[in-house]
């Protein structure tokens, strides 16, 4: 089983990504394998189409996804937005129903706002939200402040917990012959007549 991580920072190793590599170490420790995928600068310098597809390909072959982003005027990077917009609403059939999370890093504020704009993506394409055992956060101005941040840190190790087992499982439920949802077509209501 693997997760993908990724790293929506302009900042590639950063303290999203400081973040992101402590679930990477305790999915390891159970038995999970993850990727980080950073996206940069890629995404608005016209690579979207490119960059969606690769991530595209690589969560056909994963079973999980967390997206990291940190805070930039109290909401997720421009950046992690465009290609979340253009990765959901293209290939949606290779992340619906699987497990997801997401984080948010900050060196103070506007993290629960990150943290909920992310995980909107998830509920519109029927995928599970895993959690901790407080919101998805660190805080720190570097990645050594975020490696301080002893609340945060676990936050990510319980989450990276969590994740592991939803995705066993899941797994076990397949072995034991639990059918996944099947999809059905989407109705449309306009309010304007």
């Amino acid at each position: 089983m693997k997760v993908l991580l990724v790293n929506g920072s302009r900042r590639e190793k950063g303290c999203t990504y400081t973040a992101l590599n402590v679930i990477a170490e305790e999915l390891k420790k159970n038995g999970i394998d993850s990727e980080i995928f950073y996206v940069g600068m890629r995404a608005v310098n016209g690579e979207v189409n490119e960059l969606v597809k690769e991530a595209a390909d690589k969560m056909a072959d994963c079973d999980g996804i967390i997206v990291g982003s940190p805070v930039y005027y109290a909401s997720p990077t421009g950046e992690v937005e465009v290609f979340l917009d253009r990765l959901f609403y293209n290939h949606g059939d290779v992340l619906r129903y699987k497990p997801a999370a997401s984080v948010a890093s900050a060196r103070r504020g506007g993290t629960t706002a990150t943290f909920d704009a992310l995980n909107k993506y998830y509920t519109i394409t029927e995928m599970p939200i895993v959690s901790s055992n407080y919101w998805n956060m660190v805080h720190g101005k570097t990645p050594e402040d975020v490696l301080k941040d002893e609340e945060g840190v676990q936050v990510m190790q319980i989450l990276a917990r969590n994740m592991a087992w939803i995705l066993k499982s899941i797994e076990a439920g397949k072995k034991a012959g639990v059918a996944q949802p099947q999809g059905v077509e989407k109705k449309y209501t306009n309010f304007i007549r």
